[in-house]
């Protein structure tokens, strides 16, 4: 199986060591995994602003970029969530306005072979204990798009209670948005950091030493406020935690 990496802007620009860590997981489950230079933005930006059109060649370009691989990891709810929900719409939408199925036959591809992390460790590799080691109390935030597009379910919980040493705690209000949405942030910043501020107090009330979640737009945002606060509370992607041993467990 040929197996891509796509590792999306935001972790390409300010975590990168999270496309690292999904690397190193992968590879020490014997899956060889490919890094395309040509990958570029998704266009969920553009698409959740409202220029439709303009997204089009962007997701021309990824799913050309991604042609020629059999499986595409993210470590992204978002973005999978985009490549696997939204895609399909453009396609939908190009048909609907007369302009035929050629976009929609070049994005189906990129669609269908789309995996978020987890979901391609528990049902594509059938994996759930992945020799992980982290001694620290962990409390884990499902996102919007893992849980409303995505429903990834319990598939993080399961990895997360698979690693040595990690004690999990249980999130109030988990399923609550942590207000960061994308571009709902910049445009209503009143609204997007009240609904952090709750996220991030619920948080630090399980007494947790790290917050994780499968996504770092949200992590982005709640460890923006975490810091403000002054919390000891860090925020940490799930791959880099279940890419973590003894030999070199993150402190």
């Amino acid at each position: 199986m040929r197996v891509a990496l796509f590792l999306t802007c935001v972790n390409d620009t300010l975590y990168p060591g999270t496309g690292r860590a999904v690397v190193k997981l992968l590879a020490g489950l014997g899956v060889d995994v490919d890094f395309p230079l040509g990958q570029t933005c998704c266009g969920q930006p553009q698409y959740n602003t409202g220029y439709r059109r303009g997204t089009e060649p962007i997701a021309r370009r990824l799913a050309e970029v991604f042609r020629d691989h059999d499986a595409v990891v993210t470590p992204s709810g978002s973005c999978a969530a985009m490549v696997r929900e939204m895609y399909p719409r453009l396609g939908e939408r190009a048909r609907a306005e007369g302009r035929g199925d050629a976009l929609a036959t070049a994005l189906a591809p990129l669609a269908d072979k789309t995996y978020e992390l987890t979901e391609f460790l528990v049902d594509v590799l059938g994996v759930t204990d992945v020799g992980a080691w982290y001694p620290h109390t962990v409390t884990y935030h499902p996102t919007c798009h893992g849980l409303r597009s995505l429903r990834l379910g319990d598939r993080p919980l399961r990895l997360l209670r698979a690693v040595r040493g990690l004690e999990l705690v249980e999130l109030p209000g988990a399923e609550e948005c942590c207000g960061f949405g994308g571009t709902f942030a910049v445009k209503n910043p009143g609204v997007s950091v009240a609904m952090g501020t709750d996220k991030v107090r619920s948080a630090e009330g399980t007494g947790a030493e790290v917050l994780c979640a499968a996504d770092n737009s949200c992590l982005l945002h709640l460890g923006g406020l975490l810091g403000r606060q002054g919390s000891r509370m860090r925020p940490v992607h799930i791959a880099e935690i279940l890419a973590s041993t003894r030999e070199g467990v993150r402190r």
